[in-house]
């Protein structure tokens, strides 16, 4: 594949998406349309070059080791070849061309298709497919007899297409390998005499054949890898591909996730070996999961690391934050935004955590709020518990120290620390630091006054 050099289109709006948002640039499992083109091309050849130009910026932004390409005006898939003759200079190799909306594609199914028209010595191939519902798209007429069933005779679109050719299933994928030369000789010949005033990159395939020359056609094993997208209902069958191809993945390198069709998983998470993941559970972004952990229904994890031996109970949300091994989390626990659990830490129900970190062997177990927090080891936070960390004005912390005792319904008014060994008392609102070892109360005194009880009278 040395000789190979790839072309990504990616310059259209995609006017049927209704968006405004350029159509590759809208999510699908876990990336951008054409980041998964991207990813799919990388491994075939290091030179990537991507045709932009509907919202350039975003893109120029978005993609990483490739050189771009200005298609400033949108005049065809042809034109947007010719924006590309320059970049590619005396290049005399093979130039494969990826619409950048065709995200389910795999690097191998690309390697044969490449070493198909390699192999072939052809000066142009199609990448085609057969599918059950080919409306709209154009039919692949092959060349028959003498040994030459590999070849095309031409590319009829749907609505020129006549009611045998209409019975055609094979259709055109608009991934196509060029020899750069035959290329460019042929799309100067290419005109944009139709209802839409465009270049096509298929003239480029009737021209070649018609002049003789050899034109392969290689058709995918899987059709679905081939599956472009044009609308929201589109974009929404291949993200169920694509995740369920991500959790056949896992459950073959020794994932149990026990019911893949309500379960979303990204194409970057990873997950170790004997980990559990139940129903309706979603996992997001960049986040690793280890071995052996147990991840129960209804919770959410976006780029986040969870440790070994770990469990999520029911409900729990991990966002941005790190999770040690062997902790314990939820039902309907809240981490975000950077907060730190070290191994053994036991987060229980209905517990916010914020921008905290919490050493080993901590334990917050019901309705407790931490925001701002430095907590050291082995501490206990009582029910109730809040770091009252926002003033009006600035976010201020709270550190308590190893082996401390936050009795239930404190307050630990921001900044402020509680030493090592520290005990506060239930119920109390702690306004200044307390020293290692000390006791602290901070709350009225009871007064009782006997009979002054309201006065009841039972209703008769």
């Amino acid at each position: 594949m040395n000789n190979l050099r790839i072309l990504i289109l990616a310059a259209g709006k995609g006017t049927r998406m209704k968006s405004r948002k350029a159509k590759v640039l809208h999510p699908v499992g876990g990336a951008t349309l054409v980041g998964h083109v991207l990813r799919a091309a990388l491994p075939v050849s290091g030179n990537v070059s991507v045709v932009v130009g509907h919202q350039a910026d975003q893109l120029k932004t978005l993609l990483q080791g490739v050189t771009f390409v200005d298609q400033t005006e949108q005049l065809g898939t042809g034109h947007a070849l010719m924006c590309a003759r320059e970049s590619l200079g005396d290049f005399t190799g093979d130039l494969l061309v990826l619409p950048g909306d065709v995200p389910l594609i795999r690097p191998e199914t690309i390697q044969e298709f490449v070493r198909f028209h390699h192999d072939g010595k052809f000066q142009a191939s199609v990448l085609t497919a057969d599918v059950p519902d080919p409306h709209g798209y154009g039919r692949i007429i092959r060349s028959k007899g003498l040994g030459n069933d590999n070849e095309i005779a031409g590319i009829v679109e749907h609505r020129d297409a006549s009611p045998d050719e209409l019975r055609i299933t094979e259709i055109n994928t608009s991934i196509y390998v060029f020899n750069t030369p035959a290329l460019f000789q042929a799309l100067s010949k290419v005109q944009n005499k139709n209802a839409q005033s465009e270049y096509y990159l298929t003239d480029v395939i009737g021209i070649l054949a018609g002049e003789g020359q050899k034109v392969g056609v290689w058709k995918a094993s899987h059709a679905e890898e081939i599956l472009g997208i044009n609308t929201r209902q589109e974009l929404a069958i291949t993200d169920r591909i694509m995740r369920r191809r991500k959790c056949e993945s896992l459950m073959s390198e020794g994932v149990t996730i026990i019911d893949p069709p309500s379960t979303f998983i990204d194409v970057d998470v990873k997950i170790g070996a004997d980990t559990v993941i139940f129903p309706s559970v979603q996992i997001y972004g960049s986040s690793v999961i280890g071995a052996d952990v147990t991840i129960q229904s209804f919770s959410r994890i976006a780029n986040s690391q969870i440790g070994s031996r770990t469990t999520l109970l029911e409900g729990c949300i991990v966002v941005d934050s790190s999770v040690g091994d062997d902790v314990s989390i939820g039902p309907y626990a809240h981490l975000r935004m950077g907060t730190r659990l070290d191994h053994t830490v036991k987060v229980g129900n209905f517990v916010e955590i914020k921008k905290s970190t919490l050493g080993s062997g901590t334990k917050s177990m019901h309705l407790a709020y931490m925001g701002d927090a430095t907590i050291g080891r082995n501490v206990n936070i009582g029910a109730g518990v809040i770091t009252v960390n926002y003033d009006g004005v600035n976010k201020n912390p709270t550190t308590i120290e190893d082996d401390a005792f936050i009795g239930s319904d404190s307050q630990l008014i921001a900044p402020v620390r509680v030493g090592k060994g520290g005990f506060v008392a239930a119920g109390s609102t702690i306004t200044e630091d307390v020293p290692a070892e000390s006791l602290a109360i901070g709350r009225g005194r009871q007064v009782n006054k006997e009979n002054r009880a309201p006065h009841r009278k039972k209703k008769v």
